[in-house]
């Protein structure tokens, strides 16, 4: 088994409300606390980052799925939701909601109970729905045309 390997390198050169950067080898970008949680609000956050990295997981894995079952699309397009708790000062990410969007090319009417079992299918299949798995609950709504 093969085991890969990402690395990230993080600064952060004040307090809670200062400006931080975070690279990899495919991204760079600036890191604050959201303007929701009184922060600065500029680049990217945490809560932003880990919908960012479950909804991907998911829509990638979904495209792969329904190649492999030959399935053709005319388009797969997602918004996902990211439903964050403050209660009693405490902070907790509760769910991720993927609302992906699949227009079927003609002729594929009868691959619809298929797709539909796979946009099920692709969020327990997914590396990063797996790891939130027992502590934030994804719901998959999906609309499939």
């Amino acid at each position: 088994m093969a085991e890969h390997r990402f690395y990230l390198k993080a600064d952060w050169p004040g307090l809670r409300n200062d400006i931080g950067t975070i690279e990899t080898l495919n991204l760079k970008t600036e890191v604050s606390i959201p303007t929701e949680m009184d922060g600065p609000g500029i680049g990217t956050n945490p809560d932003e980052m880990l919908l960012g990295a479950a909804a991907t997981c998911y829509i990638i894995t979904l495209a792969a799925m329904m190649d492999r079952s030959g399935v053709e699309k005319k388009s797969l397009t997602m918004q996902s939701i990211g439903v964050v708790d403050f209660t009693n000062g405490v902070v907790t990410y509760k769910k991720i909601i993927h609302k992906p969007e699949i227009v079927l090319t003609k002729g594929m009417a009868d691959k619809r109970n298929v797709v539909e079992r796979l946009t099920l299918k692709a969020e327990t299949s997914c590396m990063i729905s797996r790891a939130l798995q027992g502590n934030v609950e994804v719901i998959v709504e999906p609309s499939i045309k």
